[in-house]
């Protein structure tokens, strides 16, 4: 016999051999209940669902159930001031409610936080005291004051802040980037006068909770990010957002917690890129935030 016809008795030997295995994985399959099929189908939603849950996979746009956005934008990633603007959530899309005002971010300027939208952005992201302000969209806390009271017209959820009150932003504690509270002074932790909130500081007679690295909070990703009264025109924070007693007492009155309120910071860039996808305001509607503006005189030489 020759090569060839060597070659090609092989060829069909091992066709044939194929094809008898192929029909026999054939019928084995025919032979797998119909309930093992669905299982594994099954399993596959789990799988899905599982992972669109887990940190990291959070939701790709703005819920429909948010109809207050507090809107914040800044000229780019350093600059440690901008302008802020309400927006309402309308049948025809979103409108702007009132005209914006100046705001300051830390003085380092703005990073990705760790919030509803901006998470898994790319890039470096906030850390504690970097000095910088959290980017991203982020469901809006408790408002905490000194007051006994919210400025007349409020309607939203509120604590006044007592001297067994406390915020901790020392990542080594169990309670770090929490509200605590210690009403027994002999029971009182040693750090707790560090972290105590009741400091008779005017600058936090309102502290609007903006909830960066809430929910859980990740050791060492930043702490305590509030809206707050500013200390002068240009002094930046050290990652807060500031603004004028006036302009800040307007917030809290407008806020409502049926309405679902977000707050969303982004450099001007970044606001161009994402507003559609995330659901945002689209430029025509906040064109106030979008002129040019000039950087506080406190602003750092770059």
């Amino acid at each position: 016999m020759s090569d060839d016809q060597e070659g090609a008795l092989w060829l069909a030997n091992h066709n044939n051999v194929t094809k008898r295995a192929t029909l026999s994985m054939s019928n084995g399959l025919r032979n797998v209940p119909a309930y093992f099929t669905q299982i594994v189908r099954l399993a596959g939603v789990l799988l899905l669902v599982t992972l669109s849950a887990a940190p990291g996979h959070g939701a790709e746009s703005l819920d429909r159930s948010v109809t207050q956005l507090i809107l914040s934008i800044a000229p780019s990633w350093d600059a440690p001031g901008g302008r802020m603007q309400l927006f309402r959530r309308t049948g025809g899309g979103w409108e702007a409610d009132g005209t914006a005002w100046p705001v300051l971010y830390g003085r380092n300027g703005l990073i990705w936080g760790r919030g509803v939208l901006g998470t898994t952005e790319p890039g470096p992201h906030k850390t504690e005291r970097d000095k910088r302000s959290p980017a991203g969209v982020f469901r809006i806390g408790t408002i905490y004051t000194y007051d006994a009271a919210l400025p007349a017209g409020s309607d939203f959820p509120f604590h006044t802040v007592t001297e067994a009150d406390a915020w901790v932003d020392d990542s080594t504690l169990p309670e770090y980037n929490r509200f605590v509270q210690f009403p027994d002074p002999a029971k009182r932790p040693a750090w707790f006068e560090k972290e105590k909130m009741r400091q008779h500081d005017a600058a936090y007679r309102w502290l609007v909770e903006i909830r960066h690295n809430a929910d859980p909070p990740v050791p060492g990703a930043g702490s305590a990010i509030f809206f707050h009264i500013r200390r002068g025109v240009d002094r930046p924070t050290a990652g807060c957002t500031t603004m004028a007693e006036a302009d800040l007492e307007r917030v809290i009155r407008w806020l409502r917690t049926s309405e679902n309120p977000h707050f969303a910071l982004l450099p001007k860039r970044e606001y161009e890129d994402k507003w559609k996808p995330w659901g945002l305001p689209a430029p025509k509607e906040a064109q106030e935030l979008l002129r040019p503006l000039q950087e506080p005189a406190g602003a750092p030489k770059r």
